[in-house]
């Protein structure tokens, strides 16, 4: 659930980057999204709980799994780059028809995933029991309140979106560094503050599995479905992305699949995460705005 509304502010700004005319922009905050979980949001997390309790474990076996699906989704975002590549084409018909393909193949792999990690092996992904808590809210507040921040984050989409053309003028920013570093901190914001949180508690499996789950619902469901949606708007969106970002995507999950590996954290290796993190944000600020963009 944490991972679910979380990646909801995400897709809402995705959708209207693609709706005004910057489908480049969606793609961008899809693949700062996933470095933004893996590196920031888990190497953050792993910096306040191991301050506080100087080494946490978490589930092998689950952030194995998730790191396995990851690297499906990475062998998804390469096909279609491959291909222009070969091809020279970055535009046509047969690049939409093969994201459309791609796509529909990761978003059953996302459902699949789900019946797995839900139904036939639920055990694995179930956190270390903590004492229940209890809620604050009744169902209906709650729902409201939902609904509510649902429809303020739309807005939010909405003048974000407005704002990128004098950002870029302005500042002289990318559309890739738009994308990639400052939309996706924005719909990142929930699974910042909720992994640190429970990091910070010593909760460091809940912590771990909002971070690498939403990296997964982004890669194998946000992704796909919005090459799906975007053919509603005059501005179909792709799953062909530049090398720079193919390489940092697939690097980050290489970085998340050694660190996950023993099943604990510490604060040292999630500053590590974070500068890796700023590597990335460095070498996409320096890329020239002119970057011609698939």
């Amino acid at each position: 659930l944490n991972a679910t509304f979380g990646n909801l502010t995400e897709l809402i700004i995705a959708f209207f980057a693609i709706a005004g005319g910057h489908p480049e922009v969606a793609q961008a905050s899809i693949t700062g999204s996933i470095i933004g979980n893996i590196l920031l949001v888990l190497g953050l997390s792993m910096v306040a709980g191991g301050l506080r309790h100087k080494a946490q474990t978490f589930s092998r076996e689950a952030s194995g799994i998730q790191v396995t699906m990851l690297l499906l989704a990475v062998i998804g975002l390469v096909m279609p780059s491959v291909y222009v590549a070969v091809t020279g084409t970055a535009t046509g018909l047969a690049l939409e028809e093969m994201s459309l393909f791609i796509a529909g193949i990761l978003l059953i792999a996302y459902v699949l995933g789900l019946i797995f990690s839900l139904r036939t092996h639920r055990d694995i992904f179930n956190p270390v029991t903590h004492e229940a808590e209890k809620p604050r809210w009744t169902r209906r507040i709650a729902l409201l309140v939902l609904l509510v921040a649902t429809a303020f984050v739309a807005l939010e989409a909405e003048l974000l979106v407005g704002s990128i053309a004098a950002a870029q003028q302005r500042l002289g920013w990318s559309d890739l560094f738009i994308g990639v570093i400052i939309v996706a901190l924005v719909g990142n914001a929930a699974e910042h503050g909720a992994a640190v949180l429970m990091a910070y508690r010593n909760r460091m499996e809940l912590s771990v599995a909002i971070a690498t789950t939403s990296t997964t619902q982004v890669a194998l469901f946000v992704a796909p479905f919005l090459v799906f949606i975007s053919l509603l708007t005059a501005f179909p969106m792709t799953l062909s992305f530049i090398l720079l970002e193919v390489i940092v995507v697939a690097l980050s999950v290489g970085v998340l699949a050694g660190v996950v590996a023993d099943g604990r954290s510490n604060w040292y290796e999630g500053v590590l995460l974070v500068m890796v993190y700023a590597i990335f944000a460095v070498a996409f600020f320096f890329l020239p705005s002119s970057l011609p963009l698939p």
